[in-house]
């Protein structure tokens, strides 16, 4: 037992966090969970507490003695894509939280999504409130594509899909022609959904949603009403699905140039960790996802073959996997249990 080491891992978003505390042999010894660790939300100094406490937490859990250092901490943040501010975040733990580990990692949410699914490398592809494309090659080089939040991006996102609908209602009301908005469907449903989730009784009481009080996420939960209308056949919740299927497969092809060929040559193709809740949809989604691939931009590219796979364990795994890289140690992961194959084809 004295051989044995301990490895810390920390999904952390912006809502909420997840802590695994994980032993050189394989075995997961403990969970705890917190509050936000976004750094540009709460401030480094309240993120290192959260993050100290959550360590704590899952430390008693387990039975380990308070005093008990890990030998790495990795930490999958939201907010932590800045180079800077990583560098910033593993002083400020080493100085003042010192004895909770040996060495820090810290990446931004979407490496320990990968790398709790993949132990090489490939995509990860969210699509939940917001949405964001990331890829990542063995070598660890990157390209991003997406990720700038509701004024500049979020294309194929729940909050999208909604204020997608939302728009062609708008557009159908006042008569407006403008080909990407014109409706050719029934937007009745839409209207009940937009009526019913906002509380409002016409379009006029959406303005106070859309500007004065505006709240992302709440716009965003009107997704889960027209992923209902689309299962109940309604015409135009389908094609909004579509679309967002369209914009979410053009991230993928606008980060291909950047692709390692290993990636695309492995068994199964280039995988992508589908993250959040829009996956569910996927049955909508996947038509105009493939669309994307047998169009003339996709023909052209280097992708062949694809593999979608979602997560079944939380993505701390992925970031205590990270942490042990760091120092040198690769922990035993069960990639076949942490994540499932949802689609696998030739494009």
């Amino acid at each position: 037992m004295t051989d044995l080491q301990y490895f810390g891992g920390l999904e952390g978003g912006a809502t909420h966090s997840k802590f695994v505390l994980y032993r050189s042999d394989g075995k997961i010894l403990a969970w705890s969970e917190g509050e936000s660790t976004n750094q540009w939300l709460i401030g480094q100094d309240e993120c290192c507490r959260r993050i100290h406490g959550m360590l704590m937490a899952a430390k008693k859990t387990a039975g380990l003695e308070a005093g008990v250092r890990l030998k790495a901490l990795g930490l999958s943040m939201s907010g932590a894509d800045e180079v800077e501010s990583q560098k910033q975040l593993i002083a400020k733990i080493k100085t003042e939280y010192s004895n909770d580990c040996e060495e820090v990692f810290v990446a931004s949410d979407s490496w320990g999504a990968l790398f709790t699914a993949i132990p090489t490398g490939g995509i990860v592809l969210i699509a939940g409130t917001g949405s964001n494309c990331q890829l990542i090659n063995p070598d660890k080089t990157t390209r991003r594509c997406g990720g700038w939040g509701h004024l500049l991006g979020d294309e194929g996102s729940a909050y999208w899909i909604s204020q997608r609908a939302l728009k062609i209602l708008f557009d159908h009301d006042d008569n407006f022609s403008l080909c990407e908005t014109k409706s050719k469907f029934n937007v009745e449903r839409v209207r009940t959904i937009m009526k019913e989730h906002f509380k409002v009784a016409d379009r006029t009481g959406m303005l106070e949603h859309m500007y004065a009080k505006f709240d992302k996420s709440n716009i965003a939960g009107m997704c889960k009403h027209l992923a209902k209308g689309a299962e109940d056949g309604d015409e135009l919740c389908q094609q909004v699905f579509h679309d967002a299927g369209l914009v979410l497969g053009s991230h993928v092809l606008a980060v291909e140039p950047a692709i390692s060929q290993s990636l695309l040559d492995g068994p199964g193709g280039l995988h992508i960790v589908a993250v959040g809740s829009v996956w569910k949809s996927w049955k909508f989604l996947k038509p105009g996802f493939l669309s994307v691939f047998k169009g003339k931009r996709g023909a052209q590219s280097h992708i062949k073959e694809l593999t979608l796979v979602g997560l079944k364990q939380p993505a701390s795994l992925g970031a205590a996997s990270l942490g042990a890289r760091a120092v040198g140690v690769t922990l035993p992961l069960d990639y076949a249990a942490n994540a499932e194959v949802f689609f696998h084809d030739k494009v």
